[in-house]
């Protein structure tokens, strides 16, 4: 009986751990461990807010071993940037193999190769449609990525 007991509260703890840890991760807060001007990726170039919910972030998440397709994705997709935004809008190109990189990888739900607009809580995986269309229709996935980002305003 002690021990079943012991397993229930000990599954509750957790399942209470991850709640809190759900509602927090959308979230710029210091409490929860959101952002650090020295060290997040995502603060880097940005104005002083390191979640700017007015801005639209655009990463490319890729590994340091990279296909013909993976550097077609990222050429298209900052082509696509400075034709449509110029230099409001750039992209930001992050190796999944830096350590430095984990956390903004984890923060924002990423595993492997990802284009991902992002502004506020809203995100847009582009991803599938990027690595179909990169190198034989880049015009696609250049429409697919400014009609994302208008859909934001």
């Amino acid at each position: 009986m002690k021990d079943t007991l012991k397993a229930i509260t000990t599954c509750l703890f957790l399942m209470g751990a991850i709640i809190c840890n759900a509602q927090c991760s959308g979230t710029c807060s210091k409490s929860c461990n959101g952002c650090t001007k020295s060290n997040d990726p995502v603060a880097v170039g940005e104005s002083s807010s390191c979640c700017s919910k007015s801005e639209v972030n655009a990463y490319y998440f890729h590994f340091s071993r990279r296909c013909a397709t993976c550097m077609a994705v990222e050429k298209v997709a900052k082509e696509s940037l400075k034709q449509y935004y110029g230099d409001k809008i750039a992209l930001k190109s992050i190796n999944l193999d830096e350590d430095t990189n984990k956390n903004l990888a984890k923060k924002l739900g990423v595993s492997g190769q990802t284009l991902l607009l992002v502004k506020g809580t809203k995100k847009v995986n582009l991803t599938n449609v990027a690595f179909m269309n990169a190198r034989t229709k880049p015009e696609k996935l250049k429409a697919k990525i400014k009609e994302s980002i208008d859909s934001f305003k």
